[in-house]
């Protein structure tokens, strides 16, 4: 009885063993399990996983911080840019800017509500709009609703708009007769000359211009085709750049039949101001004896209005304004901005937007690729003027470095 009776107590302690056994290695399992559950590695993957709920920027920041060193770099279809990030407050010294008139209104809305959508309602660049007569107030109230940035509407001064009275009046209209004979577009246009003339020497002199370095310039009814994940107006600024294109070709020579010899003589005057790295072989195939007539479509631009306000252009500028071609002939602002870009800057200081798609009539860049894709461009990749036979694209690839730029 007494050995049955060790023998039963013997189970009992036998079985508490076993069960503080199991107890400590549960324990050490349970140790080893959340060790493991807040290791940086699943620190990461938790917290994307979590994003969901959050923006994308901030899923967009997780899954660089995943990449390894190489996928993080900077996509070179971008350019080297550095794509937004919301929580950096950085911005450049810059604005949107658009001529138009009331009657443009359903086309400013157009292309103003593109522009926000691709790009600016993440960054919130101030629009400013000008006008050469009030705008109404239906023009602003429904432009204002169309973006939470800062919104301006200026007058342009008359005495910086209309045709300056020291023009010979007949002589002009001679001019104006003898374009539209030829058929070209805006040929007997006075209005079409005031704005080329405003556009080429004094937008960026406006009140409403002068605190800002850089300009973004938008039409009324163009065509915005590609999300926009970085802020051009840094990239411009940390890479040295002053002026910025998507199309680039021939002007119509009647409209600027003397406008070359004028250029000649003035860079003779001054060649203190030619660029010794300059873009000459852009605008003419035989060394600056003959302008080829390409130019960069200036309906967009991204540039630098300093650049604009600088000793070289301004005597550049006037010197072409004093023999009245932009009224005589029909000196458009395109081939002056890009004569001068090609001329006073460094080529390596103009950039292709080859990223950005972009349409105005029916004139198109569409990006190609993986630029095509990482954009989500609506675009038809065929539809691109980029190589089209009278596209001056390819005169500015021949430019040394230009695929860096």
């Amino acid at each position: 009885m007494q050995t049955l009776f060790r023998n039963t107590m013997a189970h009992p302690l036998l079985s508490t063993a076993h069960r503080r056994s199991i107890i400590i290695a549960l324990i050490t399992v349970l140790c080893v399990c959340y060790f493991m559950v807040i290791s940086p590695e699943d620190g990461y993957l938790s917290s994307k996983v979590l994003s969901t709920e959050r923006s994308v920027y901030k899923l967009d920041e997780t899954l660089l911080n995943l990449a390894s060193p190489a996928e993080s770099e900077p996509s070179h279809s971008f350019g080297n840019v550095i794509l937004h990030d919301p929580s950096n407050p950085r911005r450049a010294n810059a604005t949107l800017v658009m001529l138009a008139r009331n009657s443009d209104l359903d086309g400013v809305i157009s292309s103003v509500e593109q522009l926000e959508s691709k790009f600016n309602h993440k960054f919130n660049y101030p629009w400013v709009f000008l006008n050469d007569e009030p705008f109404s107030f239906e023009f602003k109230r429904r432009v204002k609703v169309l973006t939470d940035a800062d919104v301006s509407f200026g007058l342009i001064p008359r005495e910086t708009w209309v045709q300056p009275p020291w023009i010979d009046e007949e002589r002009a209209r001679k001019g104006r007769d003898i374009l539209i004979k030829e058929g070209v577009i805006y040929g007997g246009s006075v209005s079409y000359r005031n704005m080329c003339r405003y556009n080429s020497g004094f937008f960026f002199h406006h009140e409403l211009l002068t605190p800002y370095k850089w300009y973004w310039r938008v039409e009324p009814d163009v065509r915005f085709y590609c999300d926009l994940e970085y802020d051009p107006f840094l990239f411009m600024e940390d890479h040295d750049k002053i002026y910025g294109f998507t199309i680039s070709m021939p002007e119509w020579e009647p409209t600027i039949t003397s406008l070359w010899s004028v250029v000649k003589e003035f860079i003779s005057d001054h060649p203190e101001y030619v660029s010794p790295n300059n873009s000459m072989d852009f605008i003419s195939d035989d060394a600056g004896d003959t302008y080829n007539m390409c130019h960069f479509w200036s309906n967009f631009e991204i540039a630098d209005m300093d650049f604009w306000r600088g000793e070289a252009y301004t005597k550049f500028f006037n010197y072409l304004e004093n023999t009245g071609g932009f009224y005589y002939e029909r000196w458009g602002d395109a081939p002056i901005h890009s004569i001068a870009a090609a001329l006073f800057t460094r080529k390596d200081q103009i950039h292709f937007f080859k990223d950005i798609g972009y349409k105005h009539a029916e004139f198109a860049h569409c990006p190609q690729g993986r630029q095509w894709r990482e954009g989500h461009c609506s675009c038809n990749p065929n539809d691109n003027f980029d190589f089209a036979q009278n596209s001056c694209l390819r005169h500015f690839m021949r430019l040394d470095d230009w695929m860096f730029g």
